[in-house]
């Protein structure tokens, strides 16, 4: 039978190493939670290819925008009147139409007159002039085509000089900045407003080079964005850095966040659990 004596200093070693292993793998599961940034997935900083004066801005700050949808509008008087002028002139098929009457014409012409130098009633010199008038009127109708043709060219240019006037969004996204507003000039190097795109959202961290074999592209982590959003979401690894910082040891992931109905705002901390099985992880 032990004494009492004995007993209780054993009690107090296994408490103090109980509180030891407790303590370790705690600071073991805190470094196992990396730190990381939820960010938008792209940020576009929508300008003007020509500069001019901004006439109108159909969104503000906040607004939810389609990809296509217009945004903004340059005062464009000049460039709608010209496209009007140039489509007056390509719709109208009257010159063609002349040359072609005229052609038909000296043809039928030329036949009466080969069928006269057949008979030898016309001389030489009078079939070879309806010879040549024939192919004075061929020449007449090809170049009214190619004007013809050249007119609803300049129609296409027109309506695409009238199109850069018109400002889209060319992403799905919230409107994040509103730079400019109706009566501002535009130049070339500023823009009207800017627009993020959050969903997925891109997820950065920063590893050890030890976890290098142990992450892999398409794997599901858990992130945990920091308070007051807070929650747990699955997110897949899409890039893996294949150089290493070597002044912290680090290579840089990241991941993408599904953001349906863009919930979860970008440009908040969060944290990767890295210890989490992924067959456990329960998505909020």
């Amino acid at each position: 039978m032990r004494s009492p004596s004995r007993e209780k200093p054993n009690n107090r070693a296994i408490m103090a190493l109980a509180a030891a292993l407790a303590a370790c793998g705690a600071a073991r599961a805190e470094n196992r939670r990396i730190d990381c940034v939820i960010d938008p997935t792209m940020t576009v900083k929508l300008g003007s290819p020509t500069a001019g004066l901004v006439s109108e801005v159909l969104v503000d700050r906040g607004d939810v925008v389609a990809a296509g949808q217009v945004v903004a509008r340059l005062e464009s008087s000049v460039e709608a009147a010209t496209l009007e002028l140039n489509r007056a002139r390509a719709a109208s098929a009257a010159r063609v139409e002349a040359q072609a009457a005229r052609l038909t014409l000296s043809r039928a012409r030329m036949g009466r007159a080969r069928e006269l130098l057949a008979r030898n009633s016309v001389t030489r010199d009078k079939f070879d002039e309806q010879r040549a008038d024939m192919r004075v009127a061929e020449e007449d109708l090809a170049r009214e085509k190619v004007e013809l043709r050249l007119a609803e060219l300049e129609v296409e240019r027109s309506r695409a000089v009238l199109e850069q006037r018109t400002i889209r969004s060319p992403i799905a996204g919230v409107i994040a900045e509103r730079k400019l507003s109706p009566g501002e000039f535009v130049h070339q190097d500023s823009f009207i407003m800017s627009v993020v795109h959050l969903d997925p959202l891109h997820v950065e961290a920063f590893l050890p080079v030890a976890m290098y074999p142990k992450i892999a592209i398409g794997e599901t982590i858990m992130v945990s964005p920091d308070e007051p959003i807070g929650g747990r979401h699955a997110a897949r690894v899409s890039v893996i850095d294949r150089v290493f910082d070597p002044a912290s040891a680090t290579f840089g992931v990241r991941l993408l966040l599904p953001n349906p109905d863009n919930r979860l705002p970008g440009g908040q901390r969060c944290k990767l659990d890295l210890d989490e099985p992924a067959g456990e992880r329960d998505v909020k």
